[in-house]
């Protein structure tokens, strides 16, 4: 169910990179195939245009509620950065998702709406 969602993030040119390991082009593709039967609910991705962007694209969604958590029913989105504060290590432009019990087309089109 994330890989609909991953996939349609990493053609979208408001995004400049996708972390899942469910892509064959992340760096642990082929492990985690070996390893896992399917991929698991959380992906984080990079804004194109920094963190400002990253905060809209947060603030514009509507299916995905802003909390920090590792998962439930619910998709979220967090910005990392804001959550650790001012000691992160999170790029500012990172967002994370925890891909919820929705419709993959309906979270895709919210995130593009988003990023649009």
């Amino acid at each position: 169910m994330q890989q609909p969602v991953a996939a349609a993030l990493s053609a979208s040119p408001g995004v400049e990179t996708v972390y899942y390991p469910g892509l064959p082009s992340h760096p642990g593709h082929e492990v985690a195939r070996r390893q896992m039967k399917h991929f698991g609910g959380m992906l984080s991705f990079l804004v194109r245009g920094g963190r400002e962007e990253a905060l809209r694209v947060a603030s514009r969604v509507k299916l995905f509620v802003n909390a920090t958590s590792l998962g439930g029913v619910e998709s979220l989105i967090e910005h990392r950065a804001s959550s650790e504060g001012k000691a992160s290590n999170a790029p500012q432009n990172l967002l994370r998702l925890s891909v919820g019990l929705e419709h993959p087309d309906d979270l895709v089109e919210d995130l593009i709406q988003a990023l649009g």
